[in-house]
């Protein structure tokens, strides 16, 4: 067995203690916070008696901590978890709010890479120059400025303003492939459908990719300047290579550290955020948890809660297996 087929299987033996930790932890957090669940599941301090008993018998509240920690898990993995709140099943609410969240994350991710790379080279090959410092400005400026601000600050220039954008409901087309309008219309060549889907998202996805993109940009320009200062640039210069040899060789070495943090980014983009999808009114997985904590409904927040382990831990699975194909070197 290779190195590198070792390092997979160990990575994916914790998978599961990794994602019981993060739910135990999720669980053990809602459990103690005072309060009777059952009574705010049952409507409040004008619930029936015999409601809130009926509730506590069917989640098992009545039970040790741990084993009521066991019962949730084994309903939510068999898609057998109803919210006490909704009366819907946990799996079905997040599957229905993930294309919002999957379009929101692909189009910010596309902002990043558009923008955030680019912008990292043009500041590396400039350095120390008036371009450098803007760029190096902006990236700081980006970092630091709150999503919240520049959310309201966009929607006031490019929504109330100009009308450009639209910020009620969400393009549904006729017809399904894949259950995400945005990729269907590229499928099917609906280029109203498109155009929709980017009035509706792009504003929430610049908004949402606004810090990352000064962070990669910052990134990209350390990691690029310390490739170009390696002995190989010297040595291609002095076989009088082409450039265009050298800054592939230079892109490639530096796009270990870039690929960590694009992989880790869009992890994160792909487990919602809150504060956009609730400025912007999207319903996607972000609002759905941000809506659970808020209504008390823990079983729908430790659903959620697993679902984005599960993504993150993939995606830092497929992150180190691209470490392998980038550089030959790596190992582990």
């Amino acid at each position: 067995m290779s190195n590198l087929t070792r390092f997979l299987v160990r990575r994916l033996l914790t998978f599961i203690p990794t994602l019981v930790g993060v739910t135990f932890v999720t669980f053990l957090i809602a459990t103690v916070v005072p309060g009777n669940p059952a009574k705010l599941w049952a409507g409040g301090e004008k619930a029936s008696p015999e409601v809130v008993e009926q509730i506590v018998r069917e989640y098992r509240l009545d039970r040790p901590f741990w084993e009521q920690y066991f019962f949730f898990m084994y309903k939510l993995l068999t898609n057998t978890m109803i919210s006490p709140v909704t009366s819907n099943y946990v799996w079905d609410m997040i599957v229905e709010r993930l294309p919002v969240t999957i379009q929101l994350t692909l189009l910010a991710f596309v902002f990043i890479i558009l923008l955030g790379i680019p912008l990292g080279i043009i500041s590396a090959l400039t350095r120390d120059t008036i371009i450098d410092a803007a760029i190096r400005i902006m990236a700081l400026v980006g970092i630091s400025v709150p999503i919240f601000w520049l959310a309201y600050l966009l929607i006031f220039v490019f929504y109330t303003k100009y009308r450009l954008i639209t910020l009620a409901g969400t393009p549904e087309p006729p017809y399904s492939i894949t259950g995400i309008p945005l990729i269907d219309s590229i499928i099917m060549l609906d280029a109203a459908t498109f155009e929709d889907v980017l009035r509706r998202y792009t504003i929430p996805a610049f908004t949402l990719a606004y810090p990352s993109i000064g962070f990669v940009a910052r990134l990209v320009r350390n990691s690029f300047l310390d490739a170009m200062s390696g002995d190989y640039v010297e040595f291609m210069d002095a076989r009088g290579l082409p450039s265009t040899w050298k800054y592939r060789h230079i892109l490639r070495n530096s796009s270990i550290p870039i690929v960590t943090v694009l992989g880790l980014i869009f992890g994160g983009l792909l487990t919602g955020a809150p504060i956009t999808e609730t400025i912007f009114g999207l319903p996607g997985l972000g609002k759905f948890l941000l809506d659970s904590i808020n209504n008390y409904d823990y079983l729908s927040l430790m659903g959620g809660v697993l679902f984005v382990g599960i993504i993150y831990l993939t995606v830092n699975l497929l992150v180190d297996i691209t470490y392998a194909i980038i550089d030959p070197r790596v190992r582990y």
